[in-house]
């Protein structure tokens, strides 16, 4: 009997290692897109509504969206809510901050993804100054989510 459960506990902590793995490969994906896509947003507002390389942007936007953002976001909040779970994380302060954050990034995306079809149908809201600052907001909310992960500041 103690060397069944020696053996659970065994491929139970393997396999959240696998899953962990997983949660840092597709996170880094999703960042490359974040990063991706708002350099995307400002060549396209640069270019002319309704040209050639207006719609070459568009294409790339939607690649990118449905080829790496969509998907890795979807993982990384699945992989993410198993590992908190199995963690049992879900009571611990940096937790919640973590979670915070990611909400915060996870609604940055679909900003972006909006403000791509906004593009698309020739509104241009926003300057390319404002879209290179707004660019900053993965990189810092990233920072922020590490140190609460490693550090566990409370």
């Amino acid at each position: 009997m103690n060397e069944l459960l020696l053996t659970t506990d065994y491929v139970l902590s393997m396999l959240y290692l696998w899953l962990k793995a997983a949660h840092l490969i597709f996170v880094i994906f999703w960042m490359a897109g974040l990063f991706m896509m708002p350099r995307f947003l400002v060549y396209h507002q640069e270019a002319e509504h309704g040209s050639e390389e207006a719609t070459r942007w568009i294409d790339r936007e939607s690649k990118l969206k449905n080829i790496i953002l969509n998907p890795s976001m979807i993982i990384v909040w699945l992989l993410g809510l198993i590992l908190a779970t199995q963690g049992n994380w879900w009571t611990s302060s940096w937790m919640h901050a973590k979670l915070l954050f990611v909400l915060l990034l996870s609604g940055y995306h679909g900003w972006m993804i909006g403000y791509s079809k906004k593009l698309a149908r020739g509104e241009r809201k926003l300057t390319g100054k404002q879209l290179r600052l707004i660019n900053e907001v993965p990189g810092i909310a990233a920072a922020v989510i590490v140190i609460l992960v490693i550090v566990k500041p409370f």
